[in-house]
């Protein structure tokens, strides 16, 4: 395991944090993501600070050259889209326009071409220009008029979603299935407030933010998550859970195998930034309902999503052997027997 990672992950935070005030375990989530190769979606009200989050996180990385050109597009670091009801397909992705005087035809890219990609207000889109979205997200590969262009890495979307409002079209479940993980940032605290109302009410609030992670090293990270291990019983683990959401009375559309494949990915890629070669198990307790909520309905819309995800981590039992090779440092659950949760995480 290459030691450098967890203090150069701690380094990007800490580079985020003295800008943006966000909670540090929310965004060692969003990073997680990010490497992990998957995509994050916001669910918040305005004004909480997603968009300078985003910003942050794009210009806290240093691109090389070679990473703003994918075949003969040129890529950006950042880009933000922000949705409309009127906006429409080619808006995001691009368009063929037809040059008379050579009769040749232009390719003009859309604003999906960045390695960071900012969705504002996604559910503000028609269903068909959220479509768009769907095979970028998941082969980072854009198609128009048969020619198909490939992104390269880094390429992440973070979405945001509004809670409340008029005129929205509510995400289908395929697309929101693709999105890693769903977070809320919040309202910030008094104290956080008096510092951004501080920091954000001048203009040199940016002046001297500095880049701090090579390009490289995220696209070499992203390799790396193969290599954390993950014990069979955790896979088990995992897979029992998911399951469980098929079963669920108060659950009527139910999590998809595809839930099981993120959730670990997730899961390997946090241990990876935290320094470990391997997944403990508290590790999938931690992520699992910020990456599992947004892909469950309810049967009675009052019931949120989090409260049967919890009853299901509070039921699905954890076999002793699999608490006992992958613990870290956490009081062991209270069917977990002492002298088994004594065991060494280095006897795996």
């Amino acid at each position: 395991m290459d030691s450098t990672i967890k203090p150069s992950v701690e380094l990007l935070i800490r580079n985020i944090k003295r800008l943006i005030s966000v909670d540090t375990k929310k965004l060692e989530y969003i990073i997680a993501a990010q490497i992990a190769g998957g995509h994050v979606i916001l669910a918040d009200s305005h004004g909480v600070g997603k968009t300078s989050l985003a910003r942050a996180l794009a210009h806290s990385i240093r691109w090389r050259p070679e990473d703003m050109i994918a075949g003969d597009i040129k890529m950006e670091g950042f880009n933000r889209i922000q949705c409309t009801v009127d906006l429409l397909p080619q808006d995001i992705l691009g368009y063929n326009r037809f040059i008379g005087h050579s009769g040749e035809m232009v390719f003009n890219k859309g604003p999906i071409f960045a390695h960071f990609v900012l969705c504002d207000e996604i559910n503000l889109l028609t269903p068909k220009t959220q479509g768009s979205f769907l095979q970028v997200m998941e082969e980072q590969t854009v198609t128009i008029e048969g020619k198909l262009y490939r992104l390269h890495d880094p390429f992440f979307i973070i979405a945001t979603m509004n809670l409340r409002g008029v005129h929205l079209f509510p995400l289908p479940a395929p697309q929101l299935d693709r999105f890693m993980i769903r977070l809320s940032l919040g309202y910030p605290s008094a104290e956080e407030e008096r510092e951004i109302i501080a920091r954000h009410g001048r203009m040199d609030a940016w002046d001297n933010f500095e880049s701090v992670i090579d390009s490289a090293d995220l696209i070499r990270w992203k390799k790396m998550v193969d290599d954390v291990q993950m014990h069979s019983g955790v896979s088990s683990y995992i897979v029992d859970c998911v399951r469980q959401t098929r079963v669920h009375p108060d659950i009527e559309s139910a999590a998809s195998p595809r839930a099981g494949v993120r959730i670990s990915r997730l899961a390997r890629s946090l241990a990876l930034c935290r320094g470990l070669d391997y997944v403990p198990i508290d590790f999938v307790k931690e992520i699992f309902i910020p990456a599992m909520a947004h892909r469950i309905i309810t049967r009675d819309p009052s019931i949120p999503p989090e409260a049967p995800l919890e009853r299901i981590l509070d039921t699905v039992p954890v076999e002793p052997p699999v608490f006992a090779e992958q613990t870290v440092s956490l009081k062991p659950p209270a069917s977990v027997k002492p002298e088994v949760s004594r065991v060494s995480a280095a006897e795996s």
